[in-house]
């Protein structure tokens, strides 16, 4: 189950390369890959609804409980269906609709595909939660798209904010229950849940809040109808066929074991049949076919919820029949919205006549689709609203009365605007007449959206098969009497005779539509949830102005101490608690360690009263190398190494910066009590941390797991232990690690770029010579004609008395030495340019053999990755930034990307064969000079590192190159600068 959601992943990663060569044909791929998903599944089919479960179950991280666990049960095999099948069709839809971005919309859909497979897959509370989450991203990059802006950005990041805003109330409650039944496993935790409580009961209140956001629950669900503004496509299936029934999943999944824990019924039957029937009234003002189907959407989720949520054999029968017959006539009549859309350019209801007679084909696969909307039989929706209808007449639940009512009332407002929809969009309307000659879609336009059409007639007639695929779930629900099963016809029942009643009002309702629309335009509008929405925004918005008025002041002193104030006070009661007693201190383990430390005290004393920029940044990395000193001394020089390149590095980057800063710091400001206190936070921050550090290894009550990684580091490969624990032992910590620097550094030069004034007039290096003044002004003020800077003499030949005495280096006539106009006009040295690419080779061989020799003794990806960042530093500091991109051949985005995806990859590899993720494996090869060769998967993993952070290191650079360079310096004038000196 796991390689088959990795590689529909896989897949989509590649699709938006692969558009640039296949165009159309990689929505072509996309269903290839799902329906190779849909074969899979129904190879299982058979032994699942007899009762056989597929499980997997992959270790994460086995202290934390943390798992990968997936579980293919009826349930989840019927919502797999769903969106593999619907999403076949989807895809072979989207090949003609998309003129545009097929790489990345195909890739999108089908990657929100593989997460709402996991998630209907996973049975572990988190991992679903993990995979919640992700289909509200891919949901918010199909609707916001690659450069819309209005309509769909705001609707996109109005769903975003509702599903994730409820989905971390569900995280909340989903720890609440896992911690209450000592478990996270779905599936034990129905088998055996956790006795009753006030605990259980908010934990279940606070599921069932992000279940109703993601399947647009009144009064969450404005953010759907909203997201009408993205392509059919993204509507037809996410907000129809499969994102929105995430809700009703969960819910469904839940209800076997908690349906009968106070509160849970009387929630989820409110909530439902009120969104059923306020949806289905919404559906009947609208005018927009999309919205028109969006309100239906609504409607019909709130009655899966109810049925789901009922907690009885019949509900949950109907409510899965109800869920199959959804996904078949909504995505089919989303599909015809569209092409009518394409055909016509309007999806207006008012302006539409006389389509049925135009496209009769298409008139035909929408009514075939709204048959099964309205329930009509013989359709699969008759059959769902047969079982509903028989699950509130006989469900034994308390209050049925008023649910039965509601529900009749909601399914008689599904005829009318069911009927409202096709007549208003094919019907020839009397003052507008027939509209004039429409072009038919071609065939495969058309054909996904027949096909579902045609699905749901030939679900209802073979209902046995419907039966067999939802039977095998409600039967985990005890049975009152004879059980209910799906059947097209069970006799004049009750049932039978009320939905026909059903049918008739809902008819009568919309032949009475001109006066009944009359009383809808009196009756007052209240305020609905998008305005609720837009309000909430606003206010939120007015109260963080007011907030930030007066917490955010302006003054970095003021946030420094508030941050550092709370760092000392929060935990300072424990370590004083804590503190060894001053007869057990120990001042120094060997006299080396003496002057390495009066260097830190001394350098950070002169940093803290240096007035000058560039002398205190470079008196706080003495700090930082004496502490380097002490790590040798201490014997760590694996972190003595990283921390002399981290120091090198971070010099170089402040003073990059400081480049267009003044040099000398601000002059204090404020008054002595301002400075004193100032001073007094200072004091309390060295002694915390002084007072800390001789605390915690006190705080130590075993060895650790120190003893254990020595004994074990043969194991990996290697003999350097530091080594092992990065990429081996705690290679997830640095997992995370990476991909926070990753996102740090683009944040970083994002800000950077922001602050950038894009409109600045750049001046062109090679348009000017060493006095800073434009060359083609200067030639043309003293008659040059030909470009070359000489005057033509009469005859059309230069005159010699115009050559300079003297070549100059910053204007070459032949450029012989690559980026040497780069900086024109400023201090260059020949020397340092030719000796730093000779040593630039001998770095990265540096570099290379602190990643290869990172296993048996000091070195690794991160130092390596460090040192080679020093070389191209260096060129950068020589020659500039162009200097840096022409000894670069790849970009440094593809650098950081590959890194990551290597490092990601062997850790999940050992998924594939059955082990726990980012476990190593040894390798042994017998070369012919060389003898034999051992190394490890992790060295791979390593290798990622390395990359990573030579692709950060050279980000910054570029940041640096394009946003931070410095004025070039202009020679001759008054205000430049002469060998470094202000003239």
């Amino acid at each position: 189950m796991l390689v088959v959601v990795l590689s529909q992943l896989a897949c989509a990663a590649v699709l938006p390369a692969a558009a640039r060569r296949i165009g159309r044909g990689v929505w072509a791929v996309a269903a290839l890959v799902l329906a190779g998903s849909l074969a899979w599944l129904l190879t299982r089919t058979a032994s699942v609804l007899d009762g056989t479960t597929y499980t997997e179950t992959y270790a994460w991280s086995p202290a934390l409980g943390l798992e990968i666990a997936l579980r293919l049960d009826p349930l989840s095999l019927m919502m797999a269906l769903v969106v593999t099948g619907v999403g076949v069709a989807v895809m072979t839809y989207a090949a003609s609709y998309h003129h545009l971005g097929h790489g990345r919309e195909a890739g999108l859909l089908l990657a929100f595909a593989a997460v709402m497979l996991g998630l209907v897959l996973a049975d572990h509370l988190l991992l679903l939660y993990v995979f919640w989450e992700l289909t509200s991203v891919a949901s918010f990059l199909l609707i916001a798209g690659r450069r819309e802006g209005g309509d769909r950005q705001r609707a996109a990041e109005q769903a975003l904010l509702t599903t994730v805003a409820a989905g971390l109330a569900m995280l909340l409650g989903m720890v609440m229950l896992g911690q209450a039944a000592g478990t996270y496993r779905i599936s034990a935790l129905l088998a055996d849940p956790p006795p009753p409580g006030a605990t259980v009961t908010c934990a279940l209140v606070l599921i069932l809040v992000g279940a109703f956001a993601k399947s647009a629950q009144f009064p969450l669900h404005a953010w759907l109808p909203a997201a009408m503004a993205a392509p059919t496509s993204v509507s037809a299936y996410l907000h129809a066929a499969t994102m929105v029934k995430a809700g009703v999943y969960l819910v469904a999944r839940l209800a076997p074991g908690f349906a009968e824990t106070t509160g849970w019924r009387p929630l989820v039957l409110t909530v439902g049949l009120y969104t059923l029937v306020v949806g289905a009234w919404r559906a009947l003002r609208e005018t927009d076919m999309k919205r028109l189907l969006a309100y239906g959407t609504v409607s019909e989720l709130g009655m899966m919820i109810a049925l789901f949520g009922m907690g009885t054999r019949t509900g949950a029968l109907a409510g899965a029949v109800l869920l199959l017959s959804h996904a078949l006539f909504k995505g089919a009549l989303f599909m015809v919205v569209g092409i009518v859309d394409h055909q016509t350019g309007t999806r207006d209801l008012r302006e539409l006549s006389g389509l049925g007679r135009a496209l009769p084909v298409l008139a035909g696969v929408a009514l075939l689709a709204g048959a099964s909307m309205a329930k009509l039989p013989p359709t699969i929706g008759w059959i769902a609203q047969d079982g509903a209808l028989e699950a509130m007449l006989h469900g034994h639940i308390t209050g049925e009365a008023w649910a039965t009512a509601a529900l009749c009332l909601g399914s008689v407002f599904t005829v009318t605007y069911t009927a409202r929809f096709l007549q208003g969009g094919f019907a020839v309307k009397r003052d507008r007449g027939p509209s004039g000659a429409v072009e038919a879609p071609r065939p495969l336009f058309l054909a996904p959206a027949a096909a579902l059409a045609v699905l749901g007639l030939v679900a209802g007639v073979g209902y046995p098969a419907v039966d067999a695929l939802t039977a095998p779930y409600a039967d985990r629900y005890p049975a009152t009497g004879k059980p209910f099963h799906a059947e097209l016809w069970h006799g004049w029942t009750l049932g039978v005779w009320l939905a026909l009643l059903i049918v008739v009002l809902g008819l009568a309702l919309h032949a009475a539509r001109r006066p009944f629309s009359r009383l809808l335009r009196r009756l007052p509008r209240l305020p609905d949830a998008e305005w609720c929405y837009r309000r909430t925004m606003v206010a939120l918005h007015h109260g963080a102005v007011v907030l930030t008025r007066y917490t955010q002041v302006g003054s970095l002193p003021l946030y420094l101490s508030a941050i550092l104030i709370t760092v000392v006070l929060l935990p300072s009661i424990a370590v004083l608690h804590e503190m060894p007693p001053l007869h057990e201190i120990r001042a120094w383990w060997t006299p080396a360690e003496l002057p390495l430390a009066l260097t830190v005290l001394i350098a950070a004393a002169g940093a803290a009263v240096i007035k000058h920029r560039l002398a205190a940044v470079l008196v706080t990395g003495a700090v930082g190398y004496a502490v380097a000193g002490l790590f040798v001394v201490q014997g760590a020089p694996d972190l003595a190494l990283t921390q002399f390149l981290v120091e090198s590095l971070t010099l170089v980057v402040v003073v990059l910066v400081l480049r267009r800063m003044p040099s000398r710091f601000t002059p204090a400001s404020g008054t002595a009590l301002g400075r004193w206190t100032r001073a007094a936070v200072a004091v309390l921050v060295g002694v915390f941390v002084a007072g800390f550090a001789l605390t915690a290894p006190q705080g130590r009550q075993n060895a650790g797991p120190a003893g254990e990684y020595l004994r074990r580091v043969g194991e990996t490969g290697g003999q350097n232990v530091v080594n092992a624990i990065i990429v081996d032992f705690r290679a997830l910590d640095t997992m995370g690690e990476i991909a926070v620097l990753m996102v740090t550094a683009l944040g970083v030069i994002s800000l950077i770029r922001l602050g950038t004034r894009q409109d600045e007039p750049r001046q062109d290096a090679s348009a000017q010579d060493g006095d800073g003044k434009d060359r083609s002004a200067r030639d043309e003020a003293a008659g040059d004609e030909d470009g070359t800077g000489r005057r033509p003499g009469p005859d059309g030949a230069a005159d010699p008395s115009d050559f300079p005495a003297a070549a100059r280096w910053d204007e070459p006539r032949e450029h012989w030495l690559p980026g040497s106009t780069d900086l024109l006009g400023a201090e260059r040295s020949v020397l340092m340019e030719v000796v730093t690419r000779l040593l630039f080779p001998s770095i990265l061989v540096v570099s290379l053999f602190l990643l290869l020799s990172g296993h048996y003794r000091p070195g690794g990806g991160f130092a390596g990755g460090l040192v080679a960042g020093q070389a191209y530093i260096l060129r950068y500091v020589v020659a500039g930034a162009g200097d840096v991109e022409r000894a670069v051949p790849l970009r440094p985005g593809h650098l950081i990307g590959t890194g990551l995806t290597l490092a990601a990859v062997t850790g999940l590899t050992p998924l594939a064969f059955g082990r726990p993720p980012l476990t190593s494996t040894l390798w042994t090869w017998h070369l012919p000079v060389l003898g034999q060769v051992k190394s490890s998967s992790s060295l791979v993993f390593d290798i990622g590192v390395y990359l990573l952070i030579l692709g950060v290191i050279l980000t910054l650079l570029s940041a640096a190159g394009t946003s931070l360079r410095a004025p070039v310096p202009q020679l001759g004038t008054g205000t430049g600068t002469v060998g470094g000196r202000r003239p």
